[in-house]
């Protein structure tokens, strides 16, 4: 479960930032997830809230947006969709499959006071 290290680094930028910027409460934070990041969206949530506890992200509403994977083929040279690590190529069927996107997971946006 890296859901709680994921979590906590996110509290830390969070932190960080708070520090930096001034700002004592955060009302939203908005996170992109890629669908090959590994990560289990109600996994985050359950330890963000948990993390969060005594911070300026405490209550915080928590918005995760989960983008599409995507891939490029290098048997066929076409970039593809990829909802999976380890699927075939959905056009010529090759597993030569570089990912290109979807495997990250971004802090997109803080709502603050």
């Amino acid at each position: 479960m890296h859901e709680l290290a994921l979590a906590e680094g996110v509290i830390g930028v969070i932190t960080q930032e708070a520090g930096r910027q001034g700002f004592t409460r955060v009302r939203l934070v908005r996170l992109e997830i890629g669908a090959l990041a590994a990560v289990e969206p109600e996994a985050l949530a359950f330890c963000f809230a948990a993390v969060a506890r005594g911070t300026a992200s405490e209550g915080a509403r928590l918005d995760l947006v989960v983008l599409p994977g995507s891939g490029w083929c290098l048997d066929c040279g076409q970039t593809i969709a990829l909802p999976r690590r380890g699927e075939a190529c959905p056009l010529c069927g090759g597993y030569k499959i570089q990912v290109t996107g979807g495997d990250d997971l971004t802090i997109k946006e803080l709502e603050v006071d």
